[in-house]
């Protein structure tokens, strides 16, 4: 077994990078559905940090696993091996006054990056529903908003810079390394860490927005005639038991701002309320039509269109929405003319027609939570790089189909699994994608019919980037075809990529007030070596690693070459096929 703390003496005998690592971390997502125990949970501070942990990682035989806020709820970023959190690297570090580019490091949070672009006088042009994550994870997964203006959140990236599994910085755009880049708008943490990132922004505006219940028939059929393009964001959420829907909308505005009114669950005493409704839903999932209606009764009005809610706010603050509790979330994409046939046949299974929904699932017994969340975008990209796991649509906007489940005190709710069996079948009979940061269960082959040449493309340039598999965990080995043709066994993986970490065992964490949360165990494979790897060569970077300050310099020199033999670096090492 390679000690980390004997690798790191020969690696740096005299420290002038430090290494902020700790070893009692325990990592669990944002909604607290997955735990997990990393041997090493680190927070570098500058590139230099950064390079240092991945050359220890590389000799010492460990997976990497990058870190925001964790708010994916899969086990995505859940690791028993190296974690590496970016909280700490969250600098800005140039804004172009004329241009409007901005630079940053990869850490920063979305709402620290809005904070800091106001004092400038700038924004970003679309935002999700959050701005907790970081924005290398926001943009690693796919994340979105609600508007036919706009597509993926990462449309207004410009350029990259990754650390590759060698130690090597690559800088990459649609012009230099574009391969690499419509990789990296989607990564899903498989390619390397991503240090920094250079986006385009725009002068600061408010939105002014307004929000009324209206019957689910209105909406139906407005859905082509102007409720997705009258407003530039547009979002709805879906009450399957009421057949009613709030519409929410969104404009660019000069309106002095004007705070929105309270709200029933915005409050804290409405906001208690139904969390509680929900925990006793748990043993009497029978109350949740009632509790639909008596919530969002109160909320948003007993009867449609009949009370208005509206505001006028900076848009970094309107264009997010409250995520109340702990939930699961399965979002998939399809083609917006579709989406009246899957409300309609969803609608009709939960309301026990057969006939008209035809998913081949029994609604008997079965009672789900509220709302579907219904988001649009448009990915047309216009003279710009299209991610290869763009999960929108080429040739038309997109409509995303959110069916979110409440975790009350991080309980799972009983519907769970039948209602998410059902909902994804009716996405797949309907040709959708998932959304790659939610709680889907298709896998590996499925996945690769509906991405064809793309997802071949992205698993080449993966494999040239990261050939020992440093960033690969459990989740990719799930829902990638890494291994071709092969069965992606364990044994199978673990030849071609020998730093990949495979899932072990997954348990009830054992912890109060952890819910059902389950912790994961990876299989630590690095435990069954002995031994140092030969290092054949080092790179230039390697070389200089300990000539470097404890900051990162303003902006980053890197490699602007083909970045295909860039993982020639270091050699490897096979490690045996069993492990602990």
């Amino acid at each position: 077994m390679l000690d980390p703390t004997i690798e790191l003496s020969r690696l740096d005998p005299a420290p002038a990078v430090p290494f902020r690592a700790s070893s009692n971390h325990l990592h669990h997502t944002w909604a607290k559905t997955f735990y997990s125990r990393p041997e090493l949970y680190i927070r570098p501070q500058s590139i230099a940090e950064i390079q240092k942990l991945v050359t220890l990682a590389r000799r010492c035989r460990r997976r990497l696993v990058t870190v925001g806020s964790g708010h994916s709820p899969s086990d995505l970023t859940c690791t028993s091996s190296w974690l590496i959190n970016l909280d700490d690297f969250n600098r800005v570090l140039h804004i172009d006054r004329e241009t409007h580019v901005v630079t940053v490091e990869a850490g920063i949070r979305l709402r620290d990056l809005g904070c800091r672009l106001e004092e400038h006088g700038l924004t970003l042009s679309n935002l999700g529903s959050i701005d907790s994550q970081s924005i290398a994870g926001a943009i690693a997964t796919g994340t979105h908003g609600s508007s036919l203006r706009h597509g993926l959140l990462s449309e207004c990236v410009i350029s990259l810079t990754l650390m590759l599994s060698n130690g090597q910085l690559v800088r990459c755009s649609a012009t230099s390394n574009p391969d690499l880049f419509r990789a990296a708008l989607i990564s899903l943490g498989a390619l390397g860490i991503v240090v920094e990132v250079t986006l385009q922004a725009e002068p600061t505006f408010k939105v002014a927005w307004r929000q009324m219940r209206r019957p689910l028939s209105s909406v139906l059929a407005e859905w082509s005639s102007g409720l997705w393009t009258s407003h530039e964001f547009v979002r709805v959420w879906w009450m399957p038991y009421e057949k009613s829907a709030i519409v929410w909308h969104a404009d660019k505005t000069n309106l002095p701002l004007r705070k929105p009114p309270k709200t029933f669950y915005g409050e804290r005493i409405g906001y208690h309320i139904y969390h509680n409704l929900l925990a006793l839903s748990n043993y009497f999932p029978r109350i949740l039509p009632w509790v639909e209606w008596f919530v969002f009764g109160l909320q948003y009005g007993f009867k449609a269109e009949k009370t208005v809610t509206e505001a006028v706010e900076p848009a970094r603050e309107g264009l997010l929405m409250n995520c109340l509790y702990s939930q699961f979330v399965n979002e998939w994409a399809l083609p917006l003319a579709k989406g009246p046939e899957a409300i309609t046949r969803l609608s009709a299974w939960l309301h026990g027609d057969m006939e008209t929904a035809r998913i081949p699932f029994s609604v008997d017994g079965l009672w789900v939570h509220c709302p579907v969340e219904v988001r649009v975008a448009d990915s047309t990209y216009e003279g710009k790089p299209r991610p290869f796991l763009d999960p929108t649509y080429r040739d038309g906007p997109t409509l995303y189909l959110n069916a979110t489940l409440y975790r009350p005190y991080h309980r799972d709710p009983p519907c769970k699994d039948r209602y998410y069996e059902a909902f994804e079948w009716l996405m797949r009979d309907m040709g959708a994608k998932p959304h790659w940061a939610k709680n889907f269960k298709t896998e590996r082959r499925e996945l690769h019919e509906l991405y064809g040449k793309d997802m071949d493309e992205w698993l080449r340039v993966r494999k040239e980037v990261d050939p020992d598999g440093m960033f690969l965990g459990e989740w990719h080995h799930r829902h990638l075809p890494l291994t071709g043709d092969e069965e992606d066994t364990a044994s199978t993986g673990s030849t071609l990529f020998p730093l990949s970490e495979r899932e072990r065992l997954r348990r009830r964490v054992d912890i109060r007030g952890a819910g059902d949360g389950l912790e994961w165990i990876g299989d630590k494979r690095w435990q069954a070596t002995s031994g140092r790897p030969a290092a054949a060569s080092s790179s230039l970077e390697e070389k200089n690693l300990d000539n470097g300050s404890g900051s990162s310099p303003p902006m980053t020199a890197t490699s602007e070459e083909s970045f295909d033999l860039l993982a020639a670096g270091e050699a490897s090492i096979v490690l045996p096929s069993d492990h602990s």
